[in-house]
């Protein structure tokens, strides 16, 4: 049986890794006593598939991880289980069964949506809102991404598809979170600090995910609403 949980990580766990929390999952399944399954050979381990690995430092309202169980008594039941040895950081959202056919998280993000909070202040750009609405109706969005291996020339715009002011403190953006398509909100905002010519370190505000959507009949929807 295939189960999505929802969860969401703040405070001091925002400085723990990918990593790291995949072991903090492995051993809180087991000591919720849950009947989670394991992959056959060797060295078997718990099927788990997280969506998408959120960056360090960045906080988030929607992340999700799929297990498969042999069984279950009931998702409130399995909840309840798991919010019981969290530690403050971590709560669980939700608990759902997924259809014998659903695609795992990680293979079906499509998008996510972000809240870049300003941590003192307003940002530092007269008229926020208008400046925004302009550089999202630019014909392209220009940026370089530069890895290890190579450098390549990206146009932001394709994978932008909500960008907004939510105040004079903070940005509200959906972008594109497919595994081909990839956009990181601190692109965004260092291409957007190059249109409205200011400078906005990354470490002046908060970056706090607050979905992460799949697409359904061209729609995005959140990954436990499938």
């Amino acid at each position: 049986m295939k189960i999505r949980i929802k969860f969401s990580k703040y405070g001091t766990m925002k400085y723990i890794g990918h990593l790291d929390m995949m072991r903090f999952f492995q051993k809180a399944i087991r000591r919720a006593g849950i009947d989670v399954k394991y992959s056959e050979g060797f060295s078997p381990h718990q099927i788990m598939s997280f969506a998408a690995p959120l960056g360090i430092g960045m906080e988030s309202k929607g992340e999700y991880m799929d297990i498969e169980v042999c069984s279950m008594t009931s998702t409130q039941d399995m909840k309840e289980a798991l919010a019981r040895v969290m530690v403050e950081g971590v709560d669980i959202i939700s608990v759902s069964v997924l259809p014998d056919n659903a695609k795992n998280a990680m293979a079906s993000v499509a998008a996510a949506s972000y809240l870049l909070q300003r941590k003192e202040g307003d940002y530092p750009v007269n008229d926020l809102a208008e400046k925004l609405q302009a550089f999202l109706a630019l014909e392209a969005i220009p940026y370089t991404k530069e890895t290890k291996k190579s450098v390549v020339e990206l146009n932001l715009k394709e994978g932008i598809y909500e960008l907004a002011a939510d105040g004079s403190n903070a940005i509200r953006m959906m972008v594109n979170a497919s595994s081909s398509g990839n956009i990181k909100p601190g692109m965004v905002m260092e291409a957007f600090c190059s249109f409205a010519g200011v400078e906005i370190p990354a470490g002046s505000y908060q970056i706090i995910k607050l979905e992460t959507y799949t697409e359904n009949a061209h729609k995005f929807v959140p990954l436990d609403a499938v």
